[in-house]
């Protein structure tokens, strides 16, 4: 059995891993992540090497097991089944079902969330775009072309599918501008040396810093 801490943890480390293409983490993207010391950091790490849920080396981090993988994927699996569950069913907006899922991920059985993959037709994303694992540990969502809307040039017709930044103050600032997933819209200015880029979604400009709109992932789309 694993501690809701352990889980945690290890969701964080895999999230992590997925975010930038490298199997190890390091000691300060955990500390980020989890929003705790270094040196809170380096005891957990000892703690899921001793469980056999990942590898750790000193100065260079963790790498999850097998073992770990698994129990990370499945608390994702929950996480984001849930997440567009509490969306669909009760109408949450995407800023408040993250903070609700977070509680209720370690409360739930996996037949409970089978059920509730099954009562959603087995979707592909949660309601930040980010991809649900199936049961199987194996993301549904293949060949990803979203890139950062930061990266974008003017010109450039867009369409929203993935907020990486789930904050609620960032995600009600995006709602408040009219910003959902699939919205379509136009990069009108990016500017690397202001650091800011401008967008238009129903004609209406919005104006972003590189670092938030890096937050957001977007298809660039013909014509």
């Amino acid at each position: 059995m694993t501690t809701l801490t352990v889980e945690n943890y290890l969701k964080a480390v895999l999230q992590t891993t997925l975010r930038t293409n490298v199997d190890w983490v390091t000691t300060g993207q955990l500390a980020a992540s989890m929003s705790v010391s270094p040196g809170t950091v380096t005891s957990m790490m000892k703690t899921l090497a001793e469980a056999g849920h990942a590898e750790y080396r000193p100065y260079e981090g963790v790498r999850l097991t097998t073992d770990g993988r698994a129990v990370a994927m499945r608390m994702l699996r929950r996480h984001r089944l849930i997440e567009l569950f509490l969306a669909k069913t009760l109408d949450l907006s995407w800023d408040q079902v993250h903070e609700e899922a977070e509680h209720m991920e370690h409360a739930v059985s996996d037949r409970l969330i089978d059920r509730i993959d099954e009562y959603l037709h087995h979707p592909s994303t949660d309601p930040h775009g980010d991809p649900i694992p199936s049961a199987e540990g194996e993301m549904r969502v293949k060949g990803d072309r979203a890139v950062p809307l930061s990266s974008i040039v003017a010109g450039t017709r867009i369409r929203i599918v993935r907020v990486v930044d789930q904050g609620g103050e960032f995600l009600r600032f995006l709602s408040d501008a009219g910003v959902t997933l699939q919205k379509e819209g136009i990069v009108r200015h990016n500017s690397p040396e202001a650091g800011i880029v401008t967008t238009e979604f129903d004609g209406k400009p919005i104006s972003l810093g590189h670092p938030a709109a890096g937050q957001i992932l977007v298809e660039s789309m013909a014509g």
